[in-house]
């Protein structure tokens, strides 16, 4: 019974990636004859079997620019950079996407360590450091079995060193990982859809407004109440806004 539901379970698998790859081959097509509309459809549909890649997303920012729709475009290529982080395409198209922003909002003065983790730590995603991980696991364990059946002291040193170095380099990367994810799981960014909101002071409609904000810009989410979030810009401000009128990046 148990071998005819893994049976099962893979040729459902099969045909579900089959079915994408049919999807996404017809919706590049669509694109390619410059049909944004009806190959976002199909894009959507790939994303709705939780097939999700940095490609797909990329595919999907690019339908929304062409388009002129500011926040989905923003907001699939921030996904697509999140999941891969060295994606060039992606960082490009983002740049261009983001100049037909309105708000030009200035980023507060970072630390030292807030400047590392952001230009070398996060150029990976915590799923490619997981991957570091896994590499450095194995070579560390290849370097042990050298030692133990190495003849002759001067290759048992070599062998003992590099794998005592591997071993050092698993930790730092196992807790550079860790850090990653926390911060990916802890920092809720979002993307506001609305094409122009106002940000209370309190969730409330009939609170005071504090400043305005337009599509396409990047938030973090720092709490909720009901249907209010309370956002927070680069430049440090704070406020309250509806929540359906941004879309949170972490939601895959």
């Amino acid at each position: 019974m148990k071998k005819l539901l893994f049976l099962l379970f893979i040729i459902a698998n099969t045909v579900t990636a089959q079915n994408a790859d049919s999807l996404f081959d017809n919706a590049n097509t669509l694109y390619k004859n410059e049909k944004f509309e009806e190959a976002i459809e199909e894009y959507k549909k790939i994303e709705a079997l939780d097939i999700v890649s940095s490609e797909l997303y990329y595919n999907l920012g690019n339908a929304y620019y062409k388009l002129n729709n500011v926040g989905p475009s923003i907001y699939y290529y921030e996904k697509a950079l999140k999941l891969n982080p060295l994606n060039d395409d992606v960082k490009n198209n983002l740049v261009f996407a983001k100049r037909l922003a309105l708000d030009n909002i200035e980023e507060l003065p970072k630390t030292v360590l807030q400047k590392f983790n952001a230009n070398y730590l996060q150029k990976l995603s915590y799923n490619q450091w997981a991957k570091v991980v896994i590499g450095f696991s194995v070579l560390g364990s290849l370097l042990f079995l050298l030692f133990y059946f190495a003849e002759g002291s001067l290759k048992k040193r070599f062998y003992f060193t590099t794998s005592i170095i591997s071993f050092i380099l698993l930790v730092t990367s196992l807790f550079i990982t860790y850090q990653q994810y926390n911060y990916f799981i802890n920092n809720k960014e979002a993307i506001i859809f609305a094409e122009e909101t106002d940000v209370k002071n309190a969730p409330t409609f009939n609170s005071e407004k504090v400043f305005t904000l337009h599509e396409g810009t990047k938030v973090v989410v720092l709490d909720a109440v009901d249907d209010w979030k309370k956002i927070k810009l680069i430049d440090g401000k704070t406020g309250w806004i509806i929540g359906n009128e941004l879309k949170l990046l972490n939601d895959f």
